[in-house]
């Protein structure tokens, strides 16, 4: 019989996350960490993570004092994740809110020999690779800061003079989550309160305690919202227009759908080549844009668009939201009609408007519908098309 190797415990986990800053630097009435960031309030991002993480996290929030109201208004969002521990209240330094949220852990029951991260909830982008670094290197060092390379030339200035060019090949930016052993953080942090000392980061609270501290790979997406602008740097909005357009049949041979020429008994009655799906897709996305309408872009009472190919009407939209920074993300037309029939060549269309917008086929949808021979559609007096663009554009500056 083969003896089995005996089964030992899983590491005990927790998370000190500091929400207790005021946001003097940030400015306003309301501390930052209760401001809407990318679609909530900027601490939920970091709770989120943390409650969202494969392995079973203890979370202790620390907030300042008179934020309880802001605070359970910010966290109701995302009550179904998991058990958050009461918060408590910080103290007048972050150091001292750390050792509040640490006291509380210990009160709690928390193992010495457990792993806890100390992370600022105004750095919202947490990964869940972050994490898993800083809890391997915990478990294997007992001290450890996240860290990234400095990539700006550095100086020392005295006045308005560089009095020193610093090598950067030495230096690196700390982050958080920084992470320790619970009973080795949880002393150091009491003998500095005793003492009186005071520092900005747990890592050089723990080295000044005697501890060395060792340094595991950043991530250049967790940095810190430190400036008001900083909450809507980089964040994108996502927003959704629809279009309709209506073309009556007239004399012809064929009518033009989504860029396609499609045989048919009648033509369309247009100014131009009377494409209603085009039609449609162009005011949609230009609606999703705040940017007018097709007819104000391109207006019938000009010569130069009679008979013009849609497809470029479509381009021409697509062109204005990428030079906004936006991002096209779906495209989605109806076609209403009981003839011609759309099912043969829908594919053919979703093809041809892939090509026009420049997206991937998946984010374009073509489909067709009837009005069961109700009204103008049904009598085959004409052809309607409805649709919806979904696309992201920058948020506005704060």
């Amino acid at each position: 019989m083969i003896a089995q190797a005996p089964m030992t415990a899983p590491t005990a986990l927790a998370a000190v996350v500091v929400a207790a800053g005021s946001g003097t630097r940030f400015g306003g009435t309301v501390p930052k960490q209760y401001l809407a960031h990318q679609g909530q309030p900027l601490i939920c991002h970091s709770l989120t993570a943390l409650l969202s993480h494969a392995e079973e996290i203890q979370v202790q929030p620390v907030i300042g004092a008179g934020q309880m109201e802001l605070y359970r208004e910010a966290v109701s969002a995302i009550a179904s994740l998991g058990t958050l521990a009461d918060p408590v209240v910080g103290g007048a330094s972050r150091q001292a809110s750390v050792l509040a949220g640490l006291e509380a852990l210990a009160a709690s029951g928390f193992p010495d020999d457990g792993v806890v991260l100390i992370h600022d909830a105004a750095r919202p982008h947490l990964s869940a690779a972050l994490i898993d670094r800083a809890i391997a290197a915990a478990k294997q060092f007992g001290a450890a800061v996240p860290v990234l390379p400095v990539t700006d030339t550095v100086i020392r200035a005295e006045g308005d003079k560089i009095s020193e060019r610093l090598p950067r090949e030495a230096l690196r930016l700390v982050q958080t989550p920084q992470a320790f052993r619970f009973g080795l953080i949880l002393d150091a942090h009491r003998r500095a309160a005793r003492a009186g000392q005071d520092f900005t980061d747990d890592g050089g609270l723990a080295e000044a305690m005697g501890h060395v501290v060792h340094i595991l790979e950043g991530d250049p997406d967790a940095r810190k919202i430190t400036y008001r602008q900083d909450l809507s740097e980089g964040q994108m909005i996502t927003r959704v227009g629809t279009g309709f357009d209506v073309h009556a049949f007239g004399p012809g041979d064929h009518v033009w759908l989504c860029g396609v020429k499609v045989p048919h008994d009648r033509g369309f009655i247009a100014h131009s080549d009377g494409d209603v799906a085009l039609h449609a897709l162009t005011d949609a996305l230009f609606g999703a844009m705040s940017d007018g309408d097709i007819g104000r872009h391109f207006p019938p009472s000009d010569a130069k668009w009679k008979g013009a190919a849609s497809d470029q009407f479509l381009a021409y939209a697509v062109e204005r939201l990428r030079e906004r920074g936006g991002v096209l993300d779906h495209l989605d037309v109806t076609i209403i009609c009981e003839r011609p029939k759309i099912g043969p060549v829908a594919d053919q269309m979703r093809n041809r408007v892939s090509e026009i917008a420049g997206i991937a086929l998946d984010a374009v949808s073509v489909k067709a519908t009837t009005t069961e021979q109700l009204g103008f559609t049904g009598r085959r007096e004409g052809i309607a098309a409805m649709a919806n663009a979904t696309i992201r554009l920058p948020a506005p500056k704060l």
